[in-house]
Formats: C-alpha cells, structure tokens, sequence
C-alpha cells in the first residue's frame, strides 16, 4: 500500500478525494449525521490550524487519510493531534490504517514529539484501531445535539446587572482583551490526563483562531454576558463550518467563577441558538461535546433541549 504526502494547500483533485472518503466512511459510520461540505473539508485542509502546523497523507487510489496537527504554541511542542485517520468501508481490513499510521507515527518521531491525541467516537472502528495502537481514553466525553425548533429556541431569561451582546465573526478589537481573559476561565474545565498544556489567551490569539474559522469558509458567532465595567462575565461560541449548511458545532462555553450561579450560561446559550436560527433559515441541529466530569455544563444543556448522543473521548499514546 502506498501512502503518499500531500502538497500543501492539496489541489482541487486532492480536495474531492479526501471528501469521498469521509462521505463514504460517514455513511457507513454515523449514517445520522450529513455529509460535510465541500467547503468545509477544502477549508480544514487549505487553512492550517493557528495552534501549529498540518501534514497530510493519502493512500493511492482514495482507499484512506489521515491529517496530524503538530502543535508550535509554548508547551506544546512535544505533543500533536491526530486530526483524522479514516479509511473507506470497502478498503478496510487491507492494512490502509496501518499504512497510514505507521506514516503518522514515523512524523510523530522525526519531529520528536512524545505524545499525541486523537477524539475517538466509541463502539464503532476507530475506538477498536485507536486501543489496537495503545491508544487510550483520558478524557471522557459524549456529543450532545440540540434541535432547532420551527418554532424558534425558548425564550431567553432575564440577565439582571449583565448586557447581552453578539459578535459575528472577530469579536471587537475593543472587547477582546475582555474575551481572552474570560477563555482563561477555561483552566478549571475537566481534562482528564492529556498531555497538553492550556494556552495562555490573548485578544491576538483569539483573533487568531477566531481567523481561522473564517478563512476555512466558516463564519464563528460569540453571545457574551458583560458588565457595566467592561467585563466578560459569560460567553459562548458557535462555529458554522458552512453558514448554507444544516449543523453548527458549539465551542466553548464559559462563566467566569466570580459571576456563577446567575444563570448566563444557560442566557448566553440560548440567545445564541435565537440569534442562529433567525441569521441561517437551513440549520437544524446544534451540536457540542461535554466531558462526562462536567456536570454543570451537562445540566444546563440539558436544561435548553440537548440531548446525548454518541460516546466520545480524547484518546491518546504515549510514544
């Protein structure tokens, strides 16, 4: 089997494989779910990652892929992330997966990295190929979807003493520094023992990575609960990986510790499920991941029409 790697940005051609094999591997995986967007997968594999730097491979005849991120930030670089490895159904069982590890792997070394991470769905193939290698699961977590009703989302609840404003696209030059220093309220999320050390956020790195989203052809919307002071005391974040699509993914979720307990959570996550539907007519579903140690996130999707989906987890192998 041969494993080739792929120019960067990879070509049209390049583009549309990679594509059919996801389609063919989601249709058989996760039938449930649609199929991503053209301009989704070219954005992914066009526009790198703020965070470091990818590398592609493909085995001839577009039996399989796989996309490693190798982190560049400050802590990181000893660690990678295993974007995808995916093989098509009728070409498995050949050695493409291991082909196409062994590529990974042999990358993993070169660039002395001691570590890497891979989000796994569980009960299906990937779970079974991932603990094969030794990966394992070290931080538990479920996907979560929330539909859209016809109706629109239920009404968003009072936020007294707190303004609740929405950003299309970069969150003004004015309030990120207010917004990076909320996403460090992050470190007391649940992590498990991943190898990975939480970046330290700047108003420059979440316009960074807020860029990113946009120059891949997606559109990011941020909901914050502020303060009179100037503060981000909440915020919550949609990604639309393709604004004519049906699904959204939504990123983080954070109450700064000092304003918990006011419910802006669940305000902020429901003014953003109202702005989505009323600015994208096609979406349908909202999904998200919360780890399984997460109890306060968990009760107040619950509490706004999430439902568990899938099993998932952060798996990962030491090298």
């Amino acid at each position: 089997m041969m494993i080739h790697s792929l120019d960067l940005p990879p070509s049209d051609a390049a583009v549309d494989a990679w594509l059919a094999v996801l389609t063919d591997a989601g249709a058989a995986d996760l039938p449930q779910l649609p199929a991503p967007s053209r301009t989704e997968v070219a954005g992914r594999l066009r526009v790198g990652p703020a965070r470091g730097r990818p590398v592609l491979w493909a085995a001839d005849g577009a039996a399989g892929v796989a996309s490693l991120i190798l982190f560049m930030d400050e802590g990181n670089t000893h660690t990678a992330f295993l974007d995808a490895l995916t093989v098509r159904p009728q070409e498995r069982r050949r050695g493409v997966g291991t082909a196409l590890w062994e590529r990974v792997r042999e990358e993993l070394l070169a660039q002395g990295r001691t570590s890497v991470m891979a989000q796994v769905d569980l009960g299906g193939p990937g779970q079974a190929f991932a603990e094969s290698l030794g990966f394992e699961n070290v931080l538990p977590m479920a996907w979560y979807e929330q539909e859209i009703p016809a109706a629109g989302p239920a009404q968003v609840p009072a936020t007294p003493g707190y303004e609740l404003l929405t950003w299309h696209g970069l969150v003004p030059d004015a309030w990120a520094p207010a917004a990076a220093a909320a996403h460090d309220a992050m470190e007391d999320a649940p992590s498990g023992d991943m190898d990975e050390a939480i970046p330290v956020w700047t108003a420059q790195w979440l316009h960074a990575m807020q860029q990113v989203i946009i120059d891949r052809g997606g559109e990011p919307i941020t909901v914050a609960a502020v303060t009179e002071a100037g503060e981000v005391a909440a915020y919550t974040e949609l990604v639309l990986p393709d604004s004519s699509g049906p699904r959204a993914l939504q990123y983080d979720t954070v109450v700064v510790p000092g304003h918990r307990g006011h419910g802006l959570g669940r305000a902020v996550k429901l003014r953003m499920a109202a702005e989505a539907a009323a600015r994208y007519p096609a979406l349908r579903r909202i999904a998200t991941t919360v780890a399984d140690a997460n109890t306060p996130m968990r009760t107040v999707n619950e509490s706004i029409g999430y439902r568990r989906g899938r099993g998932a987890g952060i798996f990962q192998l030491k090298l």
